[in-house]
């Protein structure tokens, strides 16, 4: 894997657990704002807003680099737009880091050719 493919993928992962955090809010608040005279709805629908077309960019860019087959990227874009969805996709990205960067340590010790 690339320096670029790392850092797309590594862009991606530390943009989605803010999104899914953010979602998590906005949804409090919404219910606040239906409950109480509490209404943060418009800064907190601004902030995941903003979260949320990050990390859309990101998974762009990631699914150009990487190559994902298409039944993978629509995994990552739906986990984007589900309330906790986006710490599962953090996950999903870390354990793929992890494994890019054994098979490149393995390829570089020549115990595969991969």
């Amino acid at each position: 894997m690339d320096i670029k493919t790392a850092t797309a993928l590594r862009r991606l992962r530390l943009v989605s657990a803010p999104e899914a955090v953010s979602f998590l809010l906005l949804l409090l608040c919404s219910v606040l704002k239906r409950t109480t005279d509490f209404n943060a709805v418009p800064v907190m629908g601004s902030i995941h807003g903003i979260l949320f077309i990050l990390y859309v960019i990101f998974w762009a860019d990631a699914w150009n680099r990487t190559k994902w087959p298409l039944r993978t990227a629509a995994l990552y874009f739906v986990l984007s737009v589900l309330p906790t969805g986006g710490f599962f996709a953090e996950r999903m990205l870390r354990r793929e880091a992890e494994n890019a960067a054994i098979a490149a340590r393995a390829r570089k010790e020549g115990v595969v050719n991969a």
